[in-house]
């Protein structure tokens, strides 16, 4: 019974049966902490290959510029080392003449994680459209 009469000590006082409303109350705590790691869980969006997608064969034709890291100072663009600082200033000219459509990043087995992640952070802010991590 929802009220109850408090009978028992002479007074008329009725009391609210409080149950029912905590148990709605947790079952829906629960149902939330279940469901917010779905409604926030994050995704890496990636493109696939499609054959019916309408790209200009030009774009298709420009090649990626080969860009690897040989060491945590030096970065080799094209066949021609320079200094990793220099980077974004070389890179930035080529992708804006349009010559390449991205670059193709390779790293040495001894250069940091950091020295990698700076490279792809410099080829993404130079322009480019696309960026492949090549590697074993």
């Amino acid at each position: 019974m929802l009220l109850e009469s408090n009978q028992e000590n002479g007074s008329n006082d009725l009391d609210v049966n409080m149950t029912p409303l905590i148990d709605v109350s947790l079952v829906l705590v629960v149902i939330l902490l279940l469901l917010t790691p779905l409604a926030l869980e994050s995704g890496i969006l990636f493109q696939r290959d499609d054959a019916s997608a309408e790209t200009p064969l030009a774009i298709e034709d420009l090649p990626l510029l080969d860009v690897r890291v040989i060491s945590e100072e030096a970065v080799e663009v094209g066949g021609r080392t320079i200094a990793r600082e220099s980077l974004l200033n070389v890179l930035t000219p080529l992708m804006k003449q349009q010559e390449y459509r991205g670059v193709a990043i390779d790293c040495a087995g001894w250069v940091t994680h950091g020295a990698f992640v700076n490279v792809l952070d410099q080829a993404r802010l130079s322009g480019a459209n696309e960026i492949a991590v090549a590697g074993e």
